[in-house]
């Protein structure tokens, strides 16, 4: 491992992505509803508690309403209603009461509504739908690293400097034509290249959303529980946003 570290590239980095990879893969291939609804509660109540650091929420009762929620997506056939539901509840609540801070329902909102809508999504529309959606994602992130390096000079946004213009082009460009590779096998041609372009600009905006958050948070990382690529958020930001606009437009335009 000492090449990578001269090479100023962290070993942890290279190990936990190669594990990630692999259980995704085994996750996969198992292709059950149960175990996936298990893998993704553990990743929302996570993101969930490093959502909550980041908003400057110090409610411990939330987490008890967060697995009440995720439990009973287990058994809802539509888990996206949820979110919508849990916001009337809410508002109903704080109007009441009128006890309720209102930033209690930012977790409620993100990550939650993008974890409800990832279970749907494999629920309706299966195990090649995630690997749509991971492929769009990953394109996304590599494709902008990668362009961004090579010929990146003009700086995306305030709120993340190192993105560039150039690299996020570059990166939408390169994970719609991946995307379009896998999606292509069951939608049509030109519905594959709208959601898989309109996915990859989700992406882009999801990173950014959290880089706001933890800028406005001023840490680096939204947790540490993944050795070399921070918290849970870091690693699904743009899964968050992208996978809204991919199942709506599924719903859409298929």
């Amino acid at each position: 491992m000492q090449w990578l570290e001269d090479k100023g590239i962290d070993p942890q980095r290279i190990t936990t992505g190669l594990a990630l990879l692999a259980a995704v893969v085994v996750i996969g291939w198992i292709d059950n509803f149960f175990l996936m609804w298990l893998v993704f509660g553990g990743l929302y109540l996570l993101a969930f508690y490093e959502a909550n650091k980041l908003f400057g929420i110090e409610n411990n009762t939330l987490y008890a309403y967060a697995a009440i929620l995720w439990l009973v997506a287990g058994f809802y056939p539509y888990p996206d209603d949820l979110f919508f539901i849990a916001a009337l509840v809410f508002a109903s609540v704080l109007a009441y009461t009128k006890e309720l801070k209102f930033k209690y329902f930012y977790p409620f909102i993100y990550p939650t509504a993008g974890f409800l809508f990832m279970l749907t999504l494999y629920n309706e529309y299966g195990v090649i739908a995630l690997f749509w959606l991971l492929v769009i994602v990953a394109g996304t992130d590599v494709g902008a690293y990668v362009v961004g390096k090579s010929i990146g000079k003009t700086r995306f946004s305030e709120t993340s400097p190192n993105k560039t213009l150039e690299g996020v082009i570059g990166g939408v460009v390169i994970a719609t034509l991946l995307g379009f590779l896998i999606g292509v096998n069951f939608v049509d041609i030109d519905k594959a290249i709208v959601i898989s372009l309109l996915s990859a600009i989700a992406a882009v905006f999801g990173d950014l959303f959290e880089s706001y958050l933890k800028r406005r948070a001023n840490v680096k990382d939204s947790g540490d529980i993944l050795p070399g690529h921070g918290g849970i958020l870091d690693r699904v930001d743009g899964y968050l946003f992208s996978v809204i606009i991919m199942l709506v437009l599924l719903r859409g335009l298929v």
